[in-house]
């Protein structure tokens, strides 16, 4: 099942299901995207803005890095729940082993994309809008989470 262009409703329906897949490595990835979203938000009210003039072309520069590891969290959304069900539908020992590998893969990617996309929280509560430095610590909150559900996911395989 690919979640990238279903409704919100239709995965969280499917993540609480009795399914092998969706679970922690999509939600973790799913955690990222929306983390890197709040962020997005933050430096969108921010461009344009006089009182932020100085930091624009910083601002915009982690506009363009939030947008793009949001755009991959999105894809690993997807990418964990095919690599995790060929794992949990893998018939020989073989075939497990590689569908094991490929779905570690996956979760190194998203605690990696997760550290990258947290960096940028730092300058974005420093010279981001003001007013919305509860979004950044949302935002942080939230890739917090991505990285931490999938380190366990690396360490329990």
């Amino acid at each position: 099942m690919m979640y990238k262009n279903q409704s919100l409703k239709k995965y969280l329906d499917d993540l609480a299901g009795k399914l092998p897949a969706p679970g922690g490595g999509s939600a973790a990835a799913l955690s990222g995207a929306l983390g890197c979203a709040l962020l997005s938000m933050v430096s969108n009210f921010t461009v344009g803005k006089e009182k932020y003039r100085k930091y624009e072309k910083e601002i915009k520069g982690i506009l363009l890095k939030c947008e793009s590891y949001r755009k991959r969290f999105l894809e690993l959304v997807d990418l964990d729940v095919k690599t995790y069900s060929a794992y949990a539908n893998a018939k020989d020992k073989k075939s497990k082993s590689m569908a094991k590998k490929e779905s570690q893969r996956v979760a190194k990617e998203i605690n990696s994309l997760s550290y990258k996309a947290i960096q940028l929280c730092f300058p974005l509560a420093e010279k981001g809008n003001i007013y919305l430095i509860n979004d950044v610590l949302a935002g942080a909150e939230l890739l917090s989470a991505a990285f931490n559900a999938a380190l366990i996911n690396i360490e329990a395989e």
